[in-house]
């Protein structure tokens, strides 16, 4: 008999499925695939697409079991997208696509679930730290949003807690940091750290400063036009543009203080994990050194920070990893 499952991280920007087979307890993986968000008008589309391409691999697809990491809180298996207007609802899923189980979880909650199934390579180390075995750990990652997630120890493994932690306030740690969160409020009211870390954050803080040198009358001329985020980190990273390097410098900065901040609350001595997309996509600037430096920087305690692991997940499967782990456990494997 077949089991076929399918599994997904459902994102602001793309989505990631994957089906699956139980084969004796073991999963063969039959299909891979990712889509544009802003391509479909809801989830349904999505789903249905990539079911008509399984049934192409496997001639037969009828799967028993499927579970989406979603990008936002998730209250009676109902799920509102924070930056995609889309209600997920597992039982209009299960209805619609006959699959007898469905499950949705914080995406961030499935991160957390992979931590423990990454290789070494998957996994670039910005400070070694003093690990200690069964301590609490913490997960967080930028992309088009903040998420979180805390991992406790719970007898004999880690068990994830789902968190939005990247709605609470920013908390500037600079001047030049007071003035942008007055620049942001003007905006928005109410600043959370996710209109600072993400990548709309980005291109906001880009804009900032572009603003800060017109009105000190140090103009530097710039032809760019609707930049985006990816555009700001090549224009850091490759062009040396003199602004987006400020800003790239800047969003590390913060960035290694939020996390600093997650860690001290949470005393994480099992580790921090960075995730999320723009991590990998600056790997060469959290080395440099600023990201750990105001990670640590927590006065009265920043010799305890210097001990807590801090790292760097490069891989981007995550999410699918960790709603896979999810519904094995719910399917008793």
């Amino acid at each position: 008999m077949n089991r076929f499952f399918v599994c997904g991280d459902i994102g602001g920007t793309k989505i990631l499925l994957c089906l699956g087979e139980l084969v004796d307890n073991k999963i063969h993986i039959h299909l891979e695939h990712q889509y544009h968000s802003s391509s479909f008008t809801n989830f349904s589309e999505v789903l249905r697409d990539f079911l008509s391409k399984a049934k192409v691999v496997t001639k037969k697809c009828n799967p028993i079991a499927a579970c989406f990491a979603v990008a936002g809180s998730i209250v009676a298996q109902r799920a509102n997208l924070t930056n995609l207007p889309w209600l997920i609802d597992a039982i209009k899923i299960t209805e619609e696509f006959s699959i007898p189980t469905v499950k949705l979880i914080n995406d961030f909650e499935a991160a957390a679930l992979s931590i423990d199934d990454l290789l070494e390579n998957d996994l670039v180390t910005l400070q070694i730290g003093n690990p200690q075995a069964q301590s609490m750990r913490v997960v967080l990652g930028a992309g088009t949003g903040m998420g979180v997630a805390w991992l406790t120890w719970r007898e004999k493994f880690y068990i994830p807690l789902s968190t939005e932690a990247g709605h609470i306030d920013f908390a500037p740690s600079s001047t030049l940091q007071d003035d942008f969160l007055v620049y942001q409020r003007k905006k928005f009211g109410h600043v959370s750290i996710e209109r600072v870390l993400s990548g709309s954050g980005l291109i906001d803080i880009f804009n900032f400063l572009q603003a800060e040198l017109i009105n000190d009358n140090q103009l530097i001329q710039t032809d760019i036009n609707n930049i985006d985020a990816p555009m700001v980190t090549n224009l850091a990273l490759n062009r040396k543009h003199p602004i987006a390097v400020k800003a790239l410098d800047l969003f590390v900065e913060i960035y290694g203080s939020y996390a600093g901040n997650l860690a001290l609350a949470g005393l994480c001595h099992g580790g921090v994990y960075v995730a999320g997309g723009i991590a990998p996509k600056i790997i060469d600037k959290l080395k440099e050194g600023n990201f750990i430096r105001l990670f640590c920087d927590k006065g009265r305690y920043s010799n305890m920070m210097k001990d807590i692991p801090v790292h760097v997940v490069m891989n981007p499967m995550i999410g699918v990893m960790g709603a896979m782990r999810e519904m094995q456990r719910t399917q008793g494997c």
